[in-house]
């Protein structure tokens, strides 16, 4: 993290502080020999302020990731038809926001007027008129010395103020502010600093590290900047979370559909027939057939969810989708029961209720074939119906899970081969509870998707074995991703694809990931980025233009309330909800500008990963995706170094690293948030990563042998003792690596003969 961060990590923390008003340095009317009545008098010029600022100052609360309140602040009311100021960091970036005044009605942010990352400012507006607006005053004639009272509403509690005097500006990071006298807590973030007319001179912004007693104001000077040069995002783009592609589907009839990790998830009542809600996809489907299929999972098998097709974009289509625990398919020709056709409604042993199924339909010129797990349940003549969009329905209020949509002229044919089956089964009899042989698993890794599959259905059969086939489910998969990515870094460095390399790290842990639609989605970035680019334009223009389409247009941004969350890791997550780390920022950077004609390398600077764009003509230039594209020069570096490794910068630094180099940072990452979480397998997970793709990592294999004493399968440890002991490594006690060989194999032979 940067060193200015930390002078916000106050204002960014969600706490919430009512503090009482506060009597102001001096009395306000003509003076007085009686102290008492000057204290009634000073605070008596307060509390009228406050009744004529505090209906105008509103809280502004975030969503995190799992839709709950993530941050909370506070803002006022610049213009009668909704414009509200607040501070940037209040509202975070492309989360959803709301805004609630004084009489507690709550209004969701519509639009994000304006923003100014480096002067920290926000204009949001609402859906609201006639609101009660500040006049602003003109902070350039702030005196030292002169009262002013700060404004906020954390939560909503009325008359959280507190008085103070300016005692001074001050520039911190190339920001200007005005120093106050006054103790400014988290909760009143974005709040109005009012002089005692009421006229606003300064927008709350950061606590003191240093007293209690001093905090800080942005110049409302900057903020009339933006009033009168606004850089309004609908809150269509602002908002990524969990929002549909416009581009790739059309929702119908209500009911709330959402986007994340490559699955679609759907609940809530539609407004169409039996609470039917369509989500159609934006494709081409072939004119004579084609088939479609879907993997889908119902939280209630009372419910209704599955494939649509033949539809003309309004309430005539099939269906063909699980209902009470049987198969259905139905055709629509019309708004309501009466236009209602039941083709077929029976159930079927290939189903497996509360779980994932998937649902494939061909449809040809006289017939509709319906699959389910690959065994054919239905064949209809019906030929109703012909042609149009295909997509996804729920009916009443089911809640469902949507995964690996897909839609081609013919589709291939999921089902294992029987001699694969057979294969797959002499392997499981491999098993035992020492754990399992990297042989087999290599030999199931081959075949990971029936391997999944089978494992699963043998876990539901024999529950005494569950939780070893669950957990050999999860190794088959990590086993057939390291395998993808050994091979993918074994490609010359300009020939691997560094995003596909990225992906296959974040599906070590979600299985669920379509590799090739996140790898479509960042070709068609790059398209639209070139689309911008004037034909014939210089480097500086491109890396302009990339600039624009990240930060810009598309609010990518450092994560800064969720920095360790794993999601800023995974790169798919990263690309959904446009936050990230340092490093998958940074890889995404690389690969756009790639794409455009930019040659960026990364820098494996130490505590924030950097890039670099070397042209082929002129200076290199040092990039902070992180921060929006900032550009550092060598002082600014320097500087940088120093803070995050008490070290400037060294030519080594700018020396750009290996796509390899970038991976095993990226897993190392992962391994030092899942040691912070204490979570053993997932440590293991990672450990396994980083050996198959750095065989030569020496303190990992002295890690993964600890690891594996302690959770109890001793024998996988002793691989990495015995190799160890064969090659070894300079710096590494052979005698302390012997200790730990003996007492993995006392380990193995008291699990032996507990058997």
């Amino acid at each position: 993290m940067l060193l200015r961060l930390a002078l916000f990590s106050a204002a960014l923390l969600s706490a919430t502080v009512t503090f009482a008003a506060a009597p102001a340095d001096k009395k306000v009317d003509k003076p007085s020999d009686d102290p008492q009545q000057a204290a009634e008098a000073n605070a008596d010029w307060v509390e009228k302020l406050v009744e004529k600022c505090q209906p105008s100052v509103v809280v502004v609360t975030v969503e995190g990731r799992d839709g709950k309140q993530d941050g909370l602040g506070s803002g006022f009311v610049v213009s009668r038809d909704g414009l509200i100021a607040t501070n940037l960091h209040v509202i975070g970036e492309a989360r959803p926001i709301h805004v609630r005044l004084t009489n507690g009605k709550k209004f969701p942010v519509v639009s994000i007027a304006a923003t100014d990352r480096a002067l920290d400012l926000a204009l949001i507006r609402i859906d609201a008129h006639d609101l009660p607006a500040l006049e602003l005053g003109d902070s350039d004639q702030l005196r030292q010395g002169q009262r002013v009272v700060a404004l906020g509403n954390p939560l909503g509690l009325e008359h959280s103020v507190v008085a103070g005097v300016v005692s001074g500006s001050r520039e911190i990071n190339g920001l200007p502010l005005i120093q106050l006298a006054i103790p400014i807590e988290p909760g009143n973030s974005g709040g109005p600093l009012v002089d005692d007319r009421g006229r606003v001179h300064g927008l709350l912004t950061m606590k003191s590290a240093v007293t209690q007693n001093l905090g800080f104001a942005v110049k409302i000077n900057a903020l009339k900047d933006l009033l009168k040069q606004p850089n309004p995002i609908p809150m269509a783009r602002w908002l990524t979370i969990g929002a549909l592609d416009p581009k790739e589907w059309t929702a119908l009839f209500g009911g709330l559909w959402r986007q994340r990790r490559g699955r679609l998830t759907v609940e809530g009542a539609g407004a169409g027939f039996g609470g039917r809600s369509l989500c159609l996809a934006k494709r081409d489907v072939p004119n004579d057939s084609y088939e479609i299929a879907v993997t889908v999972k119902l939280d209630d098998e009372a419910g209704a969810a599955g494939l649509v097709f033949a539809s003309d974009g309004r309430d005539r289509h099939y269906g063909f989708y699980p209902s009470n625990g049987k198969l259905r398919l139905s055709r629509f020709d019309g708004p309501d029961v009466l236009s209602w056709n039941v083709l077929y409604d029976q159930p079927s042993s290939h189903y497996r209720p509360d779980d994932w199924n998937t649902l494939k339909v061909r449809v040809d010129a006289n017939t509709i074939t319906c699959w389910v797990n690959g065994q054919q349940v239905i064949e209809s003549s019906d030929v109703n119906l012909r042609g149009g969009q295909v997509g996804l329905a729920k009916f009443r209020q089911t809640k469902a899970e949507f995964k690996q949509f897909r839609l081609a002229e013919q589709l291939s044919d999921d089902a294992p081969a029987a001699d694969v089956v057979a294969r797959i089964e002499k392997s499981l009899e491999k098993l035992s509870p020492a754990g399992v042989e990297a042989k087999v698993l290599d030999d199931l890794a081959k075949h990971a998707g029936p391997s999944a599959t089978l494992i699963e259905q043998r876990a539901q059969q024999l529950e005494a074995e569950v939780k070893q086939l669950r957990a050999l489910s999860v190794n088959v998969h990590r086993r057939h991703v390291e395998q993808r990515l050994v091979a993918e870094l074994a490609l010359p460095d300009d020939k691997c694809n560094l995003i596909k390399a990225a992906l296959l790290v974040a599906l070590l842990d979600n299985p669920e990931i379509d590799v090739n639609a996140y790898l479509e989605e960042v070709d068609r970035m790059g398209r639209e980025i070139q689309a911008t680019i004037p034909k014939g334009a210089d480097e500086a223009a491109k890396l302009k233009a990339l600039n624009h389409y990240l930060f810009t247009e598309n609010g990518f941004h450092g994560s800064r309330g969720d920095y360790d969350h794993r999601a800023n890791s995974y790169l798919n997550e990263v690309i959904d909800d446009r936050e990230g780390l340092p490093i998958t920022l940074s890889v995404l950077y690389m690969e756009l500008g790639r794409r455009v004609g930019l040659n960026i390398v990364g820098l494996g600077t130490p505590g924030h990963f950097l890039v670099r764009h070397v042209p082929k003509q002129g200076e290199p230039i040092v990039v902070d995706p992180f921060e929006g594209g900032e550009l550092l020069d060598r002082a600014a570096l320097d500087k940088r170094l120093k803070d995050l490794a008490g070290r400037e910068a060294t030519d080594r630094d700018l020396v750009g690293i290996s796509k390899r180099a970038i991976i095993e940072r990226m897993i190392r990452n992962l391994l030092g948030n899942a040691n912070r979480e204490e979570k053993q397998a997932d440590m293991l997970a990672y450990l396994d990563a980083l050996i198959a793709i750095a065989p030569d990592a020496v303190q990992e294999r002295l890690m993964r042998a600890v690891l594996h004493y302690q959770a109890g399968t001793p024998k996988l440890g002793l691989a990495d003792t015995e190799w160890l002991l064969k090659n070894e490594p300079e710096g590494v006690d052979l005698e302390r690596v012997l200790e730990l060989q003996q007492a993995l194999e006392r380990a193995e032979l008291r699990r032996s003969e507990a058997k």
